[in-house]
């Protein structure tokens, strides 16, 4: 019987995808839950993984645009496992363990001569207003050796992370421990600087494991296997891999055993442990964490804060991406997503509405010539609003790639305080994890905060007529101290206008060709 792979849903707002390669061709034997085709969406790349074992069909080609849904490959899971793919045979139980390989010695260190030398490692200054850290985790260790400007230390101010190096080659010695709270110049470490340097330790040799007529490398398993989809789900609903239980091709963890899970609350612990518990765990709050409750509450309290709402068509916006996002990405090298619509729209209306590009400094209100614009960015710490600067003056592609940038060191910890320091105007978009609608909190001191949110297919009137299009709500928080209602409202509605005349954006007189050059 012929199991049909289809493009599975990745994200609400997502209709479309492209498919990046082939892991797998046509003809090949697959295992189930083996990566067979790698595709792409307008945020990020992820796996297709194989419903069945079996030999694969596939049905549309690397570079093909294809939509949620769609089917790209069959799997015949009546074809005979070739006998190269064979797995262990059920009835063969017996298992011998293969002469146990000999270990290659580690290759010797070079003799290490002390010079006297000693450097301490002290920490940097980040920023004016920043003056202690939190010493997220050595990377590496007491005793070890370490080259000149190698990363030694990760460290967690209450803005970014950033990280320590080496001021020269030698062995570390570190004096305080991870999670410790310290000062700007404090010494963390030292560094006793050594003549020659360690050779590289040769790979170690893993000892074969014989089963029937297989023969595997035994390797260090992760703690935990999963497929992309389910570790989506695992990560969204922030599920305990340790409650689920994998039935997966080696083990992995499947779509269908977390839904199980999740379809069997409270049996276990959150922890996985004994059926019922009241323990509760203390963890210490971090500073990033401390600044976000700060600022937060500082707005509430401080701003006289108000929403409006209106609501966008996204069609012509996503008739554009459909027709012109291949040869936007071949012209830039980048995609063309939402955000940078949203961002020159925002531009456009800030330079028209210049209190909502404002902010209070005193008994002085302070204006912009420009739009700085902040972009929230959710990180497994915490929020942050790292900055585009110049909005107003950068094309499309250029925002596309900022927004590139920021999000991937955001995930990999390496904002600057720089990134994070500014900013006129921010946008938040809650759409990502499904929100429909929200009241976003101003990131002070700025005045104003746009929400984006999920696009739904809806009815709506147009010309007279009941249509289905995508619809999407957004929100402009703003402090009714120096934004009135009028300006609030016409800036929003001046987005909305932008955002439904794309084109309106597009500043030369050709907007097909402005679009590819901008």
């Amino acid at each position: 019987m012929a199991v049909d792979i289809k493009v599975p849903a990745v994200g609400e707002s997502i209709s479309e995808v492209t498919l990046l390669k082939w892991v797998k061709k046509t003809g090949d034997y697959v295992e189930r839950d083996e990566v067979i085709a790698e595709l792409e969406s307008e945020k990020a790349t992820f796996e297709v993984n194989a419903e069945k074992a079996g030999v694969l069909t596939t049905s549309v080609s690397e570079g093909d645009a294809i939509n949620i849904g769609d089917v790209i490959a069959s799997i015949d899971d009546t074809a005979a496992r070739p006998a190269d793919a064979a797995g262990p045979d059920e009835n063969d139980t017996k298992e011998t363990e293969a002469p146990v390989a000999a270990v290659a010695p580690a290759q010797e260190e070079e003799p290490l001569k002390p010079t006297g030398k000693e450097v301490p490692v002290i920490i940097p200054t980040v920023g004016e207003s920043i003056s202690e850290v939190t010493l997220l985790k050595w990377v590496k260790k007491s005793g070890e050796y370490v080259a000149r400007d190698e990363v030694v230390a990760e460290l967690e101010s209450e803005k970014a992370t950033f990280e320590v190096n080496a001021e020269l080659a030698g062995i570390l010695e570190t004096t305080v421990a991870e999670g410790d709270t310290l000062k700007i110049g404090d010494t963390i470490a030292l560094i006793k600087e050594t003549t020659g340097k360690p050779a590289a330790p040769k790979a170690e040799t893993a000892a074969p494991k014989v089963q029937g007529n297989k023969t595997e490398v035994l390797k260090s398993a992760p703690a935990v296997k999963a497929t992309p989809v389910a570790s989506a789900i695992i990560a969204d609903k922030k599920v305990d891999p340790k409650t689920v239980k994998p039935s997966g091709f080696s083990g992995k963890i499947v779509k269908d055993d977390v839904l199980a899970a999740l379809a069997t609350p409270g049996k276990k612990a959150f922890d996985g442990g004994e059926l019922f518990t009241r323990n509760q765990r203390a963890e210490k709050m971090t500073n990033l964490r401390k600044t976000i409750s700060r600022r937060l509450v500082e707005a509430k309290n401080t701003t006289a804060m108000l929403t409006t709402f209106n609501e966008v068509d996204m069609q012509p916006i996503m008739d554009i991406r459909a027709k012109y996002k291949d040869k936007f990405k071949e012209v830039h090298g980048v995609g063309l997503g939402f955000m940078s619509f949203f961002a020159k729209a925002c531009a456009i209306a800030l330079g028209e509405w210049p209190s909502v590009n404002a902010y209070i400094d005193g008994d002085q209100v302070l204006y912009h010539d420009y739009a700085d614009i902040s972009i929230a960015v959710s990180t497994p710490r915490g929020l942050t609003v790292p900055v585009i600067r110049n909005v107003e003056s950068l094309g499309m592609a250029e925002i596309e790639k900022a927004v590139v940038d920021l999000a991937t060191k955001a995930k990999n910890s390496k904002l600057t305080a720089d990134d994070l320091t500014g900013g006129t105007f921010t946008i938040t978009n809650g759409g990502i994890f499904g929100s429909m609608l929200s009241t976003p909190i101003i990131n002070i001191p700025q005045s104003a905060i746009l929400g984006m949110h999920n696009i739904i297919q809806r009815p709506v009137a147009v010309n007279g007529q009941v249509v289905i299009r995508p619809m999407m709500y957004v929100a402009l928080s703003y402090d009714h101290r120096i934004i009135d209602g009028r300006e609030s409202v016409s800036f929003l509605v001046r987005v909305k206008e932008l955002l439904e005349n794309p084109a309106l954006l597009l500043v030369q007189k050709d907007p097909v060709k402005a679009l590819l050059e901008l």
